[in-house]
């Protein structure tokens, strides 16, 4: 009893020593932070600061010398730069997933990246028209270029590719039936499923086939007078292989015009080139489904066409102008900093020929496995030493996979750098140890855990030197983890 007395009076004692706000953020010692962040920001820090040690004496964790004034300073500043330094902070995507749903998707070109700094860092004509001096549609600014790209007669923009297919649904089927395979009642990502989309648009869903099989006389079945869309989607995050039929864009729009009723078809990820010229997996193309004769085609900014995120509709000028009328078109519509990175993107594919060095995740996507490799043999001395010797450092073959819902079960030859730890240490709990490590650098490192190992798959790595140069923070790191 007298020794938790003792520390109770002990608390007591240490909280009488740490001073008022108010006397510090009059203090000389203030002067330099005030006069750079202004008083307000740092009495709001400050005010945090004093609370963190209260609370650290009444839970006796803190010690005497971090409550005189120069420490005190020493955290608030600590505090001010944390505050400062934003919550987003760029990382080396080394997962050996070029298109990292949670890492930003695709990386933009340094084309996109320096046209956006040029017309936002001033007042510019998002919707403004020079030659008559008056409001013009933010739509102009890409939608020839699009139109170009794609073979459609409109486009327009929203702000990703689930809103495209909200739209179109709204403004196509809202009260009314829309008719889709079963096999492509998609879920992705964040638990978009397409049946709450529809509910969403005020549209009915009629399913029809079964999982595996659909046919173009289970939609002709389906259509009656309340039918007002045709629907397909690309399951662009997972394939059905077997005893598998699914009726074509081609064949669909046969029966759409027959009938009068629009087709839209929903891409998902979306791409302008054929991939197949590049040595990789076929991809469906806007273009191709326009002229297979869809009203509507959606397909995303930030996947494979390597853009922005954002939402593209292309089709017949007609329904894409109901789409346009809509009132969700505005809630969902794309500000200044999307349309310039968009519109920057798309011209690069006018020149396709210089497409894949000017667009990083065609870069990525081709980079050649003897570059990988090269790059591995480049780096790997610099790991090694500073890893230590408790950790071993290989080279290793493997699989990178392109992400976010495109061309599933498809991979990619690859090379890792992969590091397992030695002594008996090589358990789960210290690989997830290992990994976090390599994410408290002051780039953080984002690699995976795979085969009993953490691997560093290189075929996205830019930045070489930047990488290397920040290795001398590794020690440290692995030290905090207790792997030294």
């Amino acid at each position: 009893m007298a020794k938790k007395e003792s520390v109770v009076h002990g608390s007591v004692e240490l909280l009488k020593q740490i001073p008022s706000l108010g006397s510090l953020i009059d203090s000389t010692q203030l002067d330099g932070l005030v006069s750079e962040h202004g008083r307000t920001f740092v009495a709001n820090r400050l005010r945090e600061t004093l609370d963190n040690l209260r609370a650290s004496v009444i839970n006796g964790s803190i010690k005497e010398y971090q409550l005189t004034p120069v420490s005190i300073v020493a955290q608030l500043s600590d505090n001010i730069d944390k505050a400062l330094s934003g919550a987003m902070v760029s990382v080396f995507n080394l997962t050996g997933t070029v298109l990292h749903t949670n890492l930003g998707r695709a990386t933009l070109a340094d084309h996109a990246l320096e046209y956006v700094a040029k017309v936002a860092g001033g007042p510019n004509t998002l919707e403004y028209d020079i030659k008559s001096g008056k409001r013009g549609d933010r739509d102009n600014i890409v939608e020839s270029l699009i139109c170009e790209l794609t073979g459609a007669e409109a486009a327009t923009i929203v702000n990703n590719n689930a809103a495209a297919v909200l739209l179109s649904i709204a403004a196509l089927a809202k009260g009314k039936e829309v008719i889709v395979s079963r096999g492509e009642l998609v879920e992705i990502g964040g638990s978009f499923r397409l049946p709450d989309v529809m509910e969403a648009a005020g549209a009915k869903m009629i399913e029809v086939g079964t999982t595996n099989r659909t046919h173009l006389q289970d939609y002709k079945k389906a259509i009656n007078t309340n039918t007002a869309l045709l629907m397909k989607v690309h399951t662009s995050n997972y394939e059905v292989q077997g005893f598998t039929a699914s009726v074509s864009e081609a064949s669909l729009s046969v029966l759409s015009k027959e009938y009068g009723i629009p087709l839209v078809t929903d891409l998902g990820s979306g791409t302008l080139i054929d991939y197949t010229t590049l040595g990789l997996p076929k991809e469906p193309l806007p273009f191709d489904k326009i002229k297979d004769g869809c009203s509507v085609v959606t397909f995303s900014g930030d996947k494979l066409l390597g853009g922005p995120q954002a939402g593209i509709l292309v089709g017949d000028r007609k329904t894409i102008e109901l789409i346009r009328r809509h009132p969700l078109k505005r809630a969902l519509r794309v500000g200044q900093l999307t349309m310039a990175a968009l519109e920057a993107t798309l011209r690069l594919y006018l020149r396709p020929e210089h497409l894949v060095e000017n667009l990083p995740t065609l870069r990525f996507l081709t980079r050649p496995t003897s570059e990988i490799k090269e790059l591995c043999v480049k780096v790997m001395p610099a790991i090694k030493n500073s890893c230590g010797h408790n950790i071993d450092v290989q080279i290793v073959a493997t699989k990178s996979q392109i992400g976010s819902g495109s061309l599933p079960g498809k991979t990619l030859d690859s090379y890792a750098l992969s590091l397992t730890l030695k002594k008996g240490l090589n358990s789960g709990s210290n690989l997830e140890r290992l990994a976090s490590a390599w994410r408290l650098l002051p780039t953080p490192v984002v690699g995976r855990i795979s085969d009993n190992a953490f691997l560093l798959d290189l075929r996205t790595l830019q930045n070489t030197d930047n990488f290397v140069r920040q290795l001398k923070h590794l020690p440290e790191t692995l030290s905090m983890k207790g792997l030294t």
